[in-house]
């Protein structure tokens, strides 16, 4: 039996007819890479609608995986408070219909019109990008604080020991129960993992976290080597969980439970945080920042191999 990935609270219905659709090569109501959905007019229903997973693949697949019966996941997303909720068409592809939590609450998001996100094989969650889990402990001058306490103008220390202020604290809120369940797996570094004893504490962060390592910017889900660096099961981390990103003047790196790690840095969209309209509100638009020197590791085949060797567990007998 496949498993049930998602339960929604109702769902927005759009009908066809209301659907203008752009991009190369639609055809029976699935896309390519590229297209995309604008409709004029929806409106609610109520109702639970299950959406599962058939092929058992761990993710929504375009063409295969149904909600209720006759219905078909259409390969397209739409976007709302940082979340991105699949949409689905019915058997004789006259309705489109967008499964969400609240009803209300998505309308007053996106409200009776809007645009989809362009076409993806399969339903995403949120992009998570230099992240750091609540309660990760921020070095400042006045010892460390837990990261969801800081505020604009505080001051958190650099890794070369500068006092630098914070320009912006982003808030996302992740959504556990769609797939890809990896990309979704904040990743754990138990204590002494990095080497030196550091992290002091173990340390939770998104699987693109840059961690700086030897003069490398490694990313957390680079770094995973199955024993003493993690990715974190996300039974653990609830249906619902919030992650945080400490944005400074310039990119930097700050100590988080006493670890090198990087500040946000604007080569991924602050358009996915929760808050990203204070952001806006206070900044408008911004020059693109620069990024510090160090070279970067984004994947495990990336990482220098004495790195990985320094970080491999170490085995007994």
């Amino acid at each position: 039996m496949p498993d049930i990935t998602y339960q929604s609270g109702g769902w927005l219905a759009i009908q066809a007819s209301d659907v203008t659709v752009t991009g190369p090569n639609f055809m029976n109501n699935l896309g390519e890479p590229g297209t995309q959905l604008t409709w004029s007019n929806s409106f609610a229903q109520g109702g639970t609608l299950d959406v599962t997973d058939t092929n058992g693949d761990g993710q929504l697949s375009a063409g295969v995986d149904p909600s209720a019966p006759g219905f078909t996941f259409s390969g397209y997303t739409v976007s709302a408070n940082g979340l991105d909720f699949p949409i689905f068409t019915n058997a004789s592809n006259t309705f489109f219909y967008i499964a969400v939590d609240d009803v209300s609450a998505f309308n007053n998001a996106v409200g009776s019109s809007g645009t989809s996100n362009v076409y993806q094989s399969t339903a995403s969650g949120p992009n998570l990008y230099l992240c750091f889990a609540e309660g990760t402990a921020i070095a400042t001058p006045g010892g460390e604080v837990a990261v969801e306490t800081l505020a604009i103008g505080d001051s958190v220390v650099t890794a070369e020991g500068r006092s630098v202020a914070v320009k912006w604290i982003g808030r996302q809120t992740v959504m556990t129960r769609f797939g890809p369940a990896e990309r979704l797996m904040p990743v754990r570094f138990a204590a002494g993992s990095l080497g030196g004893g550091l992290p002091n504490m173990d340390l939770t962060v998104t699987a693109d976290h840059g961690m700086l390592v030897e003069g490398v910017i490694c990313h957390a889900g680079a770094l995973v080597n199955g024993e003493t660096i993690t990715r974190v099961p996300l039974e653990e981390m609830g249906e619902i969980y919030t992650v945080y990103h400490i944005e400074t003047a310039d990119h930097e790196i700050i100590l988080a439970n006493g670890a090198p790690a990087e500040t946000f840095i604007d080569n991924v969209s602050r358009r996915v945080f929760d808050n990203y309209t204070e952001f806006e509100a206070l900044y408008g638009d911004v020059p693109e920042m620069e990024e510090l020197p160090y070279p970067r590791a984004m994947s495990v085949r990336q990482v220098p191999m004495a790195i990985a060797a320094r970080l491999a567990p170490r085995r007994v007998g």
